[in-house]
């Protein structure tokens, strides 16, 4: 039996995520975490909206938060040089199988390739905001998510 739970997530796009009650790959009470390292320093990252589970009843845990400027008004940035080697690392296993990374400065959306899990810091100076959104999707259906998450880190290029 799937039971289907629609999320509001920080895009304010509405996404249909769904949890089969069979499905053990997922562990944990909550996604896991998300660490940012650079220049041999690793920093922590703030969880966002995600839904995760099923938990032993066969529900999902979802919770909804602001967005990333929002969540991070208060923290410190991470102080970066340009064109500085990022790199973002989940020690999880199953990897999510979608990923996205968006940066967000002046209220402008730019989505971020990666590779390797890795990208360049800006050629400008300034405070850039991350949104970084990951799925674990069916790998039979692909309307089935077994859970999602975003994390959320700002960067300080100095």
């Amino acid at each position: 039996m799937k039971k289907y739970i629609i999320l509001a997530v920080f895009l304010s796009a509405i996404v249909l995520s769904g949890c089969n009650k069979t499905n053990k790959e997922l562990s944990g009470d909550v996604p896991p975490e998300v660490i940012i390292e650079i220049d041999g320093e690793t920093y922590v990252t703030i969880l966002g909206s995600y839904c995760w589970g099923p938990d032993s009843s066969g529900t999902a845990i979802c919770a909804d938060t602001a967005g990333p400027v929002e969540l991070l008004e208060d923290k410190e940035p991470i102080q970066v040089q340009v064109g500085e080697k990022v790199t973002v690392i989940m020690d999880y296993k199953p990897k999510p199988n979608e990923i996205h990374l968006s940066q967000i400065m002046n209220d402008k959306r730019t989505e971020i390739e990666l590779n390797n899990n890795q990208f360049m810091a800006p050629d400008e100076k300034g405070t850039y905001f991350y949104a970084y959104s990951v799925w674990w999707m069916d790998e039979e259906d692909e309307n089935l998510s077994h859970g999602d998450a975003f994390y959320a880190f700002v960067l300080e290029v100095k």
